[in-house]
Order: structure tokens, then C-alpha cells, then sequence
């Protein structure tokens, strides 16, 4: 076996006893009661019975019987998830301890574990400014082992980002109702369009990685910092005040625009840094799921 292929299994096994512990004893039972239950598929009729809801009689079979029946519902236990990642240049970004890619890579696997614990498909789209690639959904412990493999080795072509592009294959691509994870820092062309529609027929989640380097300067003088998605390098003086105060500002303008973009869609989001981990965050979401049915 070939050193580079010895290495890549390495970290899948890795990042998988990592993630499938984090899944068994923290999400498990969160993911359930976030994502499940959200299908009804009818199962049977059977009498009214005393706090049964008005709104399940079955008023044919009532008026048949002369008595009350009720429709009772199981919850359609088999969902299908997506995962649409940003793999740009930008994901290559990171100060603190890990770049954005090594928390997406880790994410993805979290929630991959937790959906084939459900016994639920999943499925991947990896995008650029364009589609890079789209693994259809599927169960099962080797199809999520193939997706963690992708993620750690994928090298994408194109190096800009275009979430709304991606948001379109999806909208395509998926024809039931699924739930879909965008994982990206979101620094894109406007998608407010695309994802309203999208948002319409599938459940979207936004899970935006960010730095804090990429939100305020510290004061190291005169440092030179380059454009991951174009390559273009320029020196800024961040000794000055107001070029870090503008930066801030900027940065505060632009994550506010995105909170309004995921509110007006009706989208679940949250913030994940490279200097914390993401199990708080994602806890947090999934109770606020929760809260929410």
C-alpha cells in the first residue's frame, strides 16, 4: 500500500473514532429529537381515547361507526441528509488551532455518524464557485468512511466561492424533501434567492467557519496577507488604528448582512470558530431546533 494511502486511512480512522464517539454519547439522542418525526406516514385507525387530539378523528370512519376514530401516525423514521461544503481557497484559512477545513471535515463526520445511526441516507456536494462534486445519498458505515476520505483529499479546481450555485444543483439534484447542512465561511455573491427556494421544498441549516483573524486585525505592523481565492498578495499596515477599526467594521457589516439573509429565509444558522470547538454550537442548534417544533 502506498504511503500517501497508509497516511489518508490514518487520519480517516481518526477522525472517525473521534466523530463516532462525539455522535454516540453527545448527539445521538439531540439529532433525533432535532430532525425526526418531522414526516408522518399514517398507520392505522383506532377508537378515541380520553387526550386524544381532536384534529386526528378520522371523521369517514366515525361516521361509519357512529363512533369516534382516531388516525394514528407513525413517525417516518428515514430521512435524507445533505451536505453541501465549501471546499474553496478560503476554507484553507486559519490562525488559531485548526483551518476552516478541519473543522468541515470533523462536522460533516459528526452529523454523517449521527444520520446513519438514524438509519438515514446521506449525500455530499463539495462546491467551489462551481459544483466540484456530488456523491449521491446512501447509508452505511463504508459510504460515510468513502465521504471522510473525499473531504480530507478532495482538491478542488476552482478556488472561488458561489454558494448560490450550489444552493441551484441542489434544488435539482434532491427532488424529495431532505435536510440539508451548508458548511462554508459565506464569502460569497449574493444567494438570498436561491436559498428561499431551496428553503422552500428542503429543511437548510447554514453552519458558517470563520476566523477571528478574518474579523479584527491584532497590531502586528506591516504584514502581508494573501488572497487565498485569487492569489493576490498586499501589505497592510496594521499598526494604524483606523485600518483595523475599518476592518472591523467591514467584517461587522458583512456578518450582519448574513444574519439578515438567513432570517428573511427562514434558515437555521450558526457561528463556528477555528479558536473553539464546535460541539457547544452545534448542542446549542439542535436544542433551538428542538424548542422550535
Amino acid at each position: 500500500m502506498a504511503k500517501d494511502t497508509k497516511e489518508l486511512l490514518k487520519k480517516v480512522r481518526k477522525i472517525e473514532i473521534k466523530t463516532r464517539g462525539l455522535s454516540n454519547h453527545l448527539f445521538s439522542g439531540e439529532y433525533h429529537s432535532a430532525f425526526k418525526g418531522r414526516g408522518m406516514a399514517f398507520s392505522e385507525v383506532r377508537e378515541y381515547q380520553l387526550g386524544d387530539e381532536i384534529r386526528t378523528i378520522d371523521w369517514n370512519v366515525t361516521a361509519r361507526f357512529n363512533h369516534p376514530y382516531v388516525k394514528v401516525f407513525d413517525e417516518e423514521r428515514e430521512l435524507t441528509f445533505m451536505l453541501l461544503i465549501d471546499v474553496s481557497g478560503s476554507e484553507n484559512f486559519g490562525t488559531q488551532n485548526q483551518q476552516k477545513q478541519d473543522i468541515a471535515t470533523e462536522l460533516c463526520a459528526v452529523l454523517a455518524f449521527s444520520a446513519i445511526q438514524n438509519n438515514d441516507k446521506v449525500g455530499v456536494l463539495f462546491f467551489s464557485d462551481k459544483v466540484e462534486k456530488f456523491i449521491p445519498p446512501k447509508k452505511g458505515r463504508s459510504h460515510i468512511l468513502m465521504i471522510i476520505r473525499e473531504l480530507i483529499a478532495f482538491t478542488p479546481e476552482n478556488k472561488g466561492t458561489n454558494v448560490g450555485e450550489a444552493l441551484k444543483f441542489f434544488t435539482r439534484a434532491i427532488k424529495k424533501k431532505c435536510t440539508a447542512f451548508i458548511i462554508s465561511d459565506f464569502i460569497s455573491p449574493g444567494f438570498e434567492d436561491e436559498l428561499k427556494i431551496a428553503n422552500k421544498k428542503h429543511d437548510i441549516i447554514a453552519l458558517r467557519l470563520y476566523d477571528k483573524h478574518e474579523e479584527e486585525f491584532p497590531n502586528l505592523g506591516l504584514v502581508p496577507v494573501k488572497d487565498e481565492e485569487t492569489d493576490e498578495l498586499i501589505w497592510i499596515n496594521t499598526a494604524d488604528e483606523a485600518v483595523r477599526k475599518a476592518f472591523k467594521a467591514e467584517a461587522l457589516k458583512r456578518n450582519g448582512q448574513l444574519r439578515e439573509t438567513f432570517s428573511r429565509s427562514g434558515v437555521d444558522f450558526t457561528s463556528i470558530g477555528t479558536h473553539e470547538s464546535y460541539v457547544k454550537p452545534l448542542m446549542t442548534l439542535f436544542k433551538k431546533r428542538e424548542g422550535k417544533r
